[in-house]
């Protein structure tokens, strides 16, 4: 009982960690092109997806333009009039987008036969790749803190030096050392080489 809070935090950080490696991976293989249809998007308009956002600047960097237009597949004769996607920038009507056709969009407001679309670029294939890499820091700390009781938040029961000589007794300490190092040196690379691509 004197290590509970450490054991759930770690649960958190665990839960966390893979949810978000998980995410990032399934999102990354769309955007780098290896799942779903491939194609091309016509756009016929672009618009902000965030028109209550006052500070456009803390907005900087993601996904904050929806360019709706014309999906059709490369390899098939499918097309989707009402088809959109999620980019970084504003498009010219006529501009074509590669994107990648995934399943049914995950929205309330387009139940039905939309289709979930992501554009597929290097820069962001690498980017979510780095997310995939931070998860794994994430479950560094959830498996440290699950197994040791330490909790790096509030008032652990348990000091940080004698939970890492806990870990030192048995191969969490090298386990925890392994996943840490991948996933800092692994997110730090695929960012750092998004933004050269």
């Amino acid at each position: 009982m004197t290590h509970t809070l450490g054991r759930l935090g770690g649960a958190v950080f665990l839960i966390i960690g893979l949810l978000l490696s998980g995410y990032s991976a399934y999102e990354g293989v769309y955007a780098a092109g290896f799942a779903g249809t491939a194609g091309t998007l016509k756009v016929t308009s672009c618009e902000a997806k965030y028109h209550h956002n006052a500070s456009r600047r803390s907005r900087r960097g993601t996904d904050n333009v929806r360019c709706h237009g014309t999906f059709v597949a490369a390899a098939k004769s499918d097309r989707d009039t009402r088809a959109y996607v999620d980019t970084r920038r504003d498009y010219p009507a006529g501009a074509t987008l590669d994107v990648q056709q995934g399943g049914p969009a995950l929205s309330l407001t387009h139940i039905g036969s939309d289709r979930d679309y992501v554009a597929t670029d290097a820069k962001g294939a690498l980017r979510w790749l780095s997310g995939v890499f931070g998860g794994l820091v994430l479950i560094g700390l959830g498996v440290f803190c699950t197994a040791t009781g330490y909790a790096p938040f509030g008032r652990s029961q348990i000091t940080f030096d004698a939970a890492w000589e806990t870990a030192g007794r048995s191969t969490l300490r090298r386990l925890v050392i392994a996943v840490l190092g991948v996933g800092l040196v692994g997110a730090g690379l695929s960012w750092l080489v998004s933004l050269f691509v």
